[in-house]
């Protein structure tokens, strides 16, 4: 089947969603409940029930994590590093600017564009790319916004805070659970694998869905050449690092798929949460968030073409 009988579907529900607000046949006000009810409910039980049927053996795979990993840590240095002694801005802003090129929405959208074009294997490497955004890319965030002084104990890191809303988070907590019950080998019992089957399968049409009914244009024009130079490091620079990556450190074809993928989908709405517990660049994110969003339609099947040459087929 060709790249764009696979992809094209996937986008269509998201346009879905941004003319049923843009028309005012949803209100936009619904996107919230939907988003939540993905993140806390769908999402859990997509991760859990994959990562819980999963041999032990398979689950971590240090090359995929090398890769993506190592990619976003890299863009993330090279835009920090680029604002912060090119145009000499302050320690929070670069935070802000290097996390809005490299932290990537892989929960939210990554993961239910793979599991709806590549199916249930697809999942379990959007799983660990989705931990190590929770686990590695937000905590640095913070330590650094921190140490910035912007929290409001300006200065002071507070690592058990921290620890407890890494651990609580619903995407990682799944995962974990998913993990042990795959060690313990224990089977999931019927009943139960369907009751999760039946929520997981929601999680593709009601996050596409939310993504769009939920997308802002608004403040776009005021951040626009900033957004746009943010964007094409976060949709074009930071796949092909991490392409790169994976070729030279020999991952599969499917894990180098999902790599990729996770690398090119838009900037994660946690940057703009960051931001505006921060008060750091919040017009910024908002416009580059939508920017990524509406770009990504044309760069993301750009790069599945890309993979379906390159890698081959899975």
């Amino acid at each position: 089947m060709q790249v764009a009988d696979l992809v094209l579907p996937v986008f269509a529900i998201i346009v879905t969603g941004w003319l049923a607000g843009q028309l005012r046949y949803l209100s936009r006000s619904l996107a919230d409940g939907l988003v939540h009810f993905a993140y806390n409910i769908a999402m859990p039980a997509l991760l859990f029930v994959t990562v819980a049927r999963e041999p032990a053996r398979n689950l971590l795979e240090w090359r995929f994590l090398l890769a993506f990993g190592g990619g976003s840590f890299l863009c993330f240095a090279l835009v920090f590093l680029a604002v912060r002694i090119g145009r000499a801005r302050d320690l929070a802003s670069s935070t802000i600017h290097g996390m809005t090129a490299a932290m990537t929405n892989t929960g939210f959208v990554a993961l239910p564009i793979l599991h709806a074009i590549y199916g249930q294997p697809a999942v379990l490497p959007a799983a660990i790319a989705t931990v190590f955004v929770a686990g590695a890319m937000f905590p640095a965030a913070v330590v650094l916004l921190e140490s910035a002084g912007g929290g409001l104990d300006a200065g002071t890191i507070r690592p058990a805070q921290l620890a407890r809303q890494i651990l609580l988070n619903p995407m990682v907590l799944s995962t974990l659970a998913g993990l042990a019950w795959a060690i313990l080998g224990l089977p999931i019992p019927a009943p139960v694998a369907a009751y999760l089957d039946i929520l997981a399968a929601a999680l593709t049409p009601c996050a596409l869905f939310a993504i769009g009914l939920g997308l802002s244009l608004q403040g776009i024009r005021a951040n626009l050449t900033t957004s746009i130079v943010l964007a094409a490091v976060k949709l074009v620079f930071m796949p092909l690092v991490v392409l790169g990556l994976c070729m030279a450190s020999g991952l599969g074809a499917l894990y180098t798929i999902a790599a990729v993928v996770c690398a090119a989908v838009p900037t994660a709405k946690t940057v703009y949460i960051l931001a505006g517990e921060y008060e750091v660049q919040e017009s910024l994110v908002a416009a580059t968030v939508s920017i990524t969003t509406l770009l990504s339609v044309a760069t993301l099947l750009g790069w599945l073409y890309a993979l379906s040459w390159l890698v081959g087929p899975v």
